[in-house]
């Protein structure tokens, strides 16, 4: 056996793996409308490019410290108070090539074989895998969507053991759009103060991107007596169409963070130098064009919900926030099988999707509708055609 136990454990990403098959039956000259990956269509902000390139121009080229620049751990704590309600130290906040990096340290640097890590169910399809490979045992947290996909507090207090370790939560959410109200935070903090061994990683990645109509709300800022047990994840990937950029931000307990630190520093050593240049001018300029996105994305939402729905066999409820739906299929599992079977349907029919067990999840499957609008209505057209 030439590979390691623990990369055994790890399964490829299912997004990545049909993303890439999308773009080789592209290359092969095939139409084909990826809807399988998360990543906003919008270009990258004009102020944020002016910062790389002036970056570039200063020659800002070389290392830099490991855990980030001091400019954007400032930046990124601004970010983190303004944007998160959580006000944060410069001190206590960490840099890294992207949020996956982040949740990669923080559950690598903490997780031993046998502790469990609850997940609400569906998840992101990383965050099994990464407790996988450090050995860990996932618990899912299986979520409906009559309840918009969020767990309730005597749900969540029903599968805490004296082995858990960590709850990973993710609002809004991916593959979901699930998104957990303050109220419901709330309840969820006060189980947690009855586990004190419990962890909590908050990946608010996608807080910018919220159609409720209520302000973003974050579990450390709403139970601030929890804030030595949470870890906090951030970035500008979704929220300034940043993706390449790779670029994310943590805050959380002291040790927590030096345990990540030396995790980077014997590995990818500090984040893209310009890239961090360009993240602190994302933090630190201009955001009033999020409102036009959300809007935009708001719009698309209710494009793809009204179309899913009409269409024989599928139904989605309608997200709360990101940019997915995550679409049941049941009713056609008899005709297809599985939802892969299901995907790759579609796909021959011209739309790339991710089938829901890429997710955890059963007979169904997520599309993004980060896609110009035109685009989706040819890709709601291409589903209905290949299911009818």
């Amino acid at each position: 056996m030439l590979l390691s136990r623990a990369l055994e454990r790890m399964e490829p990403s299912g997004t990545t793996a049909m993303t890439d098959r999308a773009s080789a039956l592209r290359e092969a000259g095939r139409d084909i409308i990826s809807l399988s990956v998360g990543e906003p269509d919008f270009p990258t902000p004009a102020h944020v490019i002016a910062a790389a390139k002036d970056a570039l121009d200063r020659g800002l080229t070389k290392y830099t410290p490991v855990i980030g620049t001091q400019q954007l751990k400032e930046a990124a704590a601004t970010h983190f108070e303004r944007d998160l309600g959580l006000p944060t130290a410069a001190k206590d906040v960490i840099v890294s090539a992207g949020g996956k990096q982040a949740i990669f340290e923080a559950l690598v640097a903490t997780v031993n074989a046998g502790d469990e890590v609850v997940i609400p169910n569906p998840w992101w399809v990383s965050y099994a895998q990464i407790v996988k490979y450090a050995g860990g045992q996932v618990v899912p947290l299986v979520t409906q969507a009559d309840n918009n996909f969020c767990f309730t507090a005597r749900e969540l207090e029903a599968v805490i053991t004296p082995r858990t370790r960590w709850l990973l939560l993710n609002s809004p959410g991916n593959p979901t759009g699930a998104v957990y109200s303050a109220g419901l935070l709330a309840e969820i903090g006060e189980v947690l103060r009855r586990h004190p061994h419990v962890m909590v990683l908050s990946d608010d990645i996608y807080a910018p991107l919220n159609y409720t109509g209520q302000p973003h709300r974050t579990l450390a800022a709403l139970c601030p007596d929890l804030k030595p047990r949470v870890c906090t994840i951030s970035g500008v990937s979704k929220s300034h169409a940043m993706t390449g950029f790779r670029i994310g931000v943590a805050t959380g307990p002291g040790w927590l963070l030096e345990a990540m630190g030396r995790l980077q520093s014997n590995s990818s050593g500090n984040a893209c130098s310009i890239s961090q240049a360009a993240a602190v001018a994302a933090f630190t300029g201009p955001q009033d064009f999020l409102d036009e996105w959300r809007e935009r994305f708001r719009q698309r939402r209710d494009l793809v919900v009204q179309g899913i729905n009409a269409c024989p066999g599928l139904s989605t409820p309608s997200p709360d926030g990101a940019f997915y739906c995550f679409i049941d299929a049941a009713p056609l599992m008899q005709t297809y099988g599985n939802d892969e079977a299901l995907a790759l349907h579609l796909l021959e029919h011209g739309v790339a999707v991710v089938a829901a067990s890429a997710f955890g999840g059963v007979d169904g499957f997520r599309i993004s509708f980060a896609a110009d609008d035109a685009v989706l209505e040819e890709a709601l057209r291409r589903i209905t055609l290949a299911l009818s």
